[in-house]
């Protein structure tokens, strides 16, 4: 975004904006031109061909939770929830124009730099930049931190979680200790999510207030590397511009056809755990989102989180055991050296359905109180053999254990001598004659003092 281009940006605006576009997306070698170089703002509707609608509609005014617990929940299967968002109040205060006037000032997120930091900007500003840009993926306000905040609490005032979705069994570990499973989601058009697994196991769903949304979801069993595919970039437009057509291909697996959707206001998507899915707004949106685990897909959420999240799974089943002792007893029965059959998407690191490119790999996922973060993050070698070394020295014997301590110290001791400092000539003519100019400079300083009494 340069000046000339915009001129009703204000100086202050555009610093701020051009600061976040290249924290988010570092990697771009020439930030003037290399936002812009594919001209998506201008072709990206003739990118894809229509939606084919293939996603389950239901009337949540006649779906009893019983029903939609035996119908969609437990057999896993994604549906659209309509006549479900009337009564909110987000519906009429969500607009981008209201949400300005009131939380103008306050930061939120839009992605991630190159060191998993997060990359923040001002609403005004947001708003300046997603009336102008002409970026092929724009940046994308996916905030997980609003319930926490003084201000940005008062989204939590706006909508309520559906009767579906109360049972949420990661509460049992408190908000503090538990991963983030909740985000206010404003995203202009060509943004979205590449294709991802929800983490930990968990369901999902994803209320729609104003724009559109474009879902393509894939079974469970659906090969990591069908989907995963080597691209110019993470971006969710170039997923759907490059990998999306090849759903059609007659080469492609029979029992791995997407299912998609248009999702428009008011409605919102179920997302059960395991489904891989990509989402492209194809108009500016706004939404929030929530994961959850409830009775349901407890199994395949205990298993995933026991692997992957060692301290959170011994906290969780602790409270489990004093809460839910069904559901402990399904724990410990859990057998967790088998790998689940269905995928794991290891780049997910917590976010649900939508999230910019920077943090497509789904930010949103996990911090256990800063101390058990999920993130995939490379282990050093040096790491991995201090790990090595202290399991081996964990079967080692007393005596061994003697051994090499005895080694050590001798070791120590012959470092000690070699490193010593020479002495100059006088000091070793005097050693032969059996006095040191230590011991020289020591007596004739002694020399007129009077005799220490005893």
């Amino acid at each position: 975004m340069e000046r000339l281009d915009f001129p009703e940006l204000t100086p202050r605006a555009l610093k701020r904006i051009n600061r976040a576009r290249h924290k988010a997306r570092e990697e771009l070698k020439d930030q003037k031109k290399d936002w812009v170089k594919n001209n998506y703002h201008e072709t990206c509707d003739k990118l894809l061909p229509p939606v084919v609608d293939t996603v389950p509609r239901v009337d949540a005014r006649s779906l009893s939770c019983e029903e939609f617990r035996n119908k969609y929940e437990i057999p896993r299967i994604p549906i659209v929830l309509t006549h479900l968002m009337e009564d909110w109040p987000a519906m009429t205060k969500w607009t981008m124009k209201k949400l300005v006037k009131k939380y103008r000032n306050q930061s939120f997120k839009v992605g991630e730099d190159n060191r998993g930091n997060s990359v923040k900007l001002k609403l005004k500003y947001y708003k300046d930049y997603v009336s102008c840009n002409k970026d092929d993926s724009p940046l994308y306000v996916f905030d997980g931190n609003y319930g926490e905040h003084r201000k940005k609490c008062q989204f939590l005032e706006d909508y309520k979680v559906p009767e579906y979705f109360a049972e949420d069994l990661f509460r049992l570990v408190g908000e503090k200790r538990r991963p983030p499973y909740r985000w206010v989601v404003f995203g202009p058009k060509r943004s979205g999510t590449s294709v991802h697994i929800d983490p930990l196991g968990t369901h999902a769903w994803n209320a729609l207030v104003s724009g559109y949304k474009r879902w393509i979801l894939f079974p469970t069993h659906t090969a990591r590397w069908l989907l995963k595919q080597k691209l110019p970039d993470s971006e969710a437009i170039t997923w759907f511009k490059f990998v999306h057509p090849q759903t059609d291909d007659p080469n492609w697996p029979e029992d791995c056809k997407p299912i998609e959707c248009l999702q428009g206001p008011g409605e919102m998507m179920f997302v059960p755990g395991g489904w891989w899915h990509a989402v492209l707004n194809v108009s500016d949106t706004v939404a929030v989102t929530h994961n959850y685990v409830s009775t349901a897909n407890f199994a395949a959420s205990w298993h995933k989180t026991a692997r992957g999240r060692p301290k959170l799974s011994k906290k969780w089943l602790a409270q489990l055991r004093e809460h839910r002792p069904d559901l402990a007893k399904i724990a410990d029965d859990t057998d967790l050296s088998v790998k689940l059959a269905e995928q794991s998407d290891s780049s997910s690191n917590g976010s649900t359905s939508s999230s910019s490119s920077s943090s497509s790999s789904c930010s949103t996922c996990l911090t256990d109180s800063n101390s058990d973060n999920d993130r995939s993050r490379p282990v050093s070698r040096k790491k991995t053999s201090a790990k090595k070394k202290a399991g081996k020295r964990g079967n080692e014997s007393e005596e061994g254990r003697r051994k090499r301590y005895r080694s050590k110290r001798e070791r120590d001791r012959t470092n000690y001598r070699n490193k010593r400092p020479s002495h100059s000539e006088d000091d070793k003519k005097e050693k032969k004659s059996g006095k040191s100019s230590r011991q020289g400079s020591s007596e004739n300083s002694n020399q007129g003092r009077p005799a220490r009494e005893h």
